[in-house]
């Protein structure tokens, strides 16, 4: 099977949705001629036009707001926001108005938009184009919120999305999208909610996501060299999110490490946290322990970017402390 990047997965996933279902269109700053901040849509104005293809001002609330409308109209309109630390500027559109219109009208208007956004540390982009604030929205009951780690799962992921008929947030970590994966040139989907096992395991469960599952991936290799078998679990969706995946694993191991890039502190891993400790306390050998990123604005300096998120080496740390307890 040919191999694609993550960035080259994405792009043909908006191609052959915008091929299949001329209902879909893409919104965004600089996504025409020059292709999006990081190259994600070049090529698209050519061949679908500024009619499908839209270069809009820098507003990413009034992007949002027409997205809203033209998914309300029956469009299924995909908004490019070039940092994920910019969906603040839209928060309104996506938390007041996206996520709660179907709801509000009784299921009688729906809302398929979908929002992909770049997010993460790694680039030296500094404190304000870096985070990960993916826990917010997680929290706001009607939106839906994906976290791919491969070019496998962000092309089928990102289908299943356009064709959802919620409002979807779609997270893409810069440092990924240069990752290549095997992936078929058909569409295809990934059902949402469901997780993905990326490493079987025995004596600890991983439970990562985004760039942290092949920070995972790594550590675990590492570790096999020490008779460490470690078990990992990308959630993929983290709403809907496969708790039953995640509760065989634990259940199986006994023990639980949960890793994201985000601040630890009120991090999406509590939530993983809170749900193994309230359904396989039981099947725990160890306390479950979290690892995030410290609670500090991501710096410019590539020394302490890295030192502010979890790297290989910390997972490693980490995995030695459970195992010994």
């Amino acid at each position: 099977m040919r191999e694609l990047t993550y960035l080259e997965a994405v792009r043909e996933a908006l191609a052959q949705k915008m091929r299949q279902d001329k209902k879909v269109l893409l919104l965004g700053e600089d996504i025409g001629q020059y292709g999006g901040a990081f190259g994600v849509t070049k090529g698209l104005l050519a061949e679908f036009g500024e009619e499908r293809v839209r270069d809009t001002p820098i507003s990413e609330l009034g992007i949002t707001g027409v997205a809203v409308g033209a998914a309300l109209t029956g469009m299924r309109p995909v908004v490019d926001i070039q940092f994920s630390d910019f969906l603040t500027l839209a928060l309104d559109q996506i938390v007041n108005q996206a996520a709660k219109i179907r709801y509000m009208y009784g299921g009688r208007g729906s809302v398929p938009l979908v929002v992909r956004t770049p997010s993460g540390s790694g680039t030296g982009a500094a404190a304000q184009h870096s985070q990960s604030l993916e826990a917010w929205l997680t929290h706001i009951p009607g939106l839906k919120v994906i976290q791919p780690s491969s070019a496998y799962d962000a092309k089928g992921l990102l289908i299943s999305a356009i064709e959802d008929p919620n409002p979807v947030i779609f997270y893409e970590h810069k440092l990924l999208y240069k990752k290549k994966a095997e992936v078929p040139i058909i569409p295809y989907t990934i059902p949402l909610g469901k997780a993905a096992i990326k490493r079987e395991g025995s004596d600890i469960t991983i439970v990562a996501t985004g760039i942290m599952v092949e920070r995972s991936l790594e550590a675990a290799q590492i570790l096999e060299k020490e008779q460490v078998s470690v078990e990992i679990i990308d959630p993929r969706t983290l709403v809907p999110l496969d708790e039953q995946s995640i509760l065989d694993s634990v259940t199986k191991t006994g023990r639980l490490l949960v890793v994201h890039e985000a601040v630890k502190r009120s991090g999406y891993g509590a939530e993983i946290a809170s749900i193994v400790a309230e359904k396989a306390f039981d099947n725990l050998k160890a306390p479950i322990k979290r690892l995030g990123g410290h609670p500090v604005p991501i710096p410019n300096n590539k020394t302490l970017e890295s030192a502010a998120v979890p790297q290989v080496e910390d997972i490693v740390f980490e995995i030695k402390e459970l195992i010994r307890r």
